[in-house]
């Protein structure tokens, strides 16, 4: 069994490159490139690229300390710790970046995390290596060819229009407070801002007996 997940906005309880553009006074400009982008108005990649020549310049240290202060999403750690107790696998798929999905990784005990990579020259942001474009299932399909994971034992738990493609590849589609392109597409929609309640979602559709526990 296998659970993928979308990260920011889903795992994380953020978007990265907003919060960033408060540090050179672009919020503005970024957010609406960044909804745009969300929403599937503009193409994804071209808005991520536009996103980073905006800021290009800030420094590694800047960047880090705002990737380091990203709220993991309530309720995260409980679904994770219970799946993988369970036996399950976890993947992360995200547009975003390895500054802040290494933390996420070791945190959460993720099995396999996909993301972007920011490029620094001389210590400052220069620009963006794109490993995860607008069709992640074309990266989760990689390792879930090697694991041998069936679609129907796969769950997906997503937000945004950039992320709908993953539903082609599993057998349970679920929409995490998301865009209505995304609840429209999804098996089940989860309002309530808390992860942990992936758990009886998951429990209900396959007919299993996952525990959640408490953690510090």
């Amino acid at each position: 069994m296998l659970a993928i997940f979308d990260v920011e906005g889903v795992l994380l309880d953020a978007e990265f490159l907003p919060i960033l553009a408060e540090k050179v006074n672009r919020q503005d400009e970024i957010w609406e490139i960044t909804r745009k982008g969300i929403e599937g108005v503009i193409n994804w990649e071209d808005g991520l690229k536009k996103r980073i020549d905006l800021l290009r310049g800030i420094d590694f240290d800047t960047c880090k300390e705002v990737s380091d202060s990203l709220k993991i999403m309530t309720g995260a750690k409980e679904a994770c710790h219970a799946l993988k107790s369970a036996g399950w696998k976890i993947m992360a798929v995200s547009g975003g970046f390895t500054i802040m999905t290494d933390r996420l990784r070791k945190e959460l005990d993720l099995d396999y995390v996909y993301s972007n990579e920011l490029i620094f020259k001389n210590g400052k942001l220069d620009g963006v290596k794109i490993h995860v474009d607008s069709d992640k299932a074309k990266s989760a399909i990689i390792k879930i060819k090697e694991w041998k994971e069936e679609k129907k034992n796969i769950v997906v738990v997503v937000d945004g229009a950039n992320d709908v493609k993953l539903f082609d590849i599993c057998g349970l589609g679920v929409a995490f407070r998301a865009q209505d392109v995304v609840k429209d597409l999804a098996t089940v929609t989860l309002e309530e801002k808390d992860l942990s309640k992936l758990i009886d979602i998951i429990n209900k559709h396959y007919g299993l007996q996952i525990q959640l526990q408490t953690i510090a």
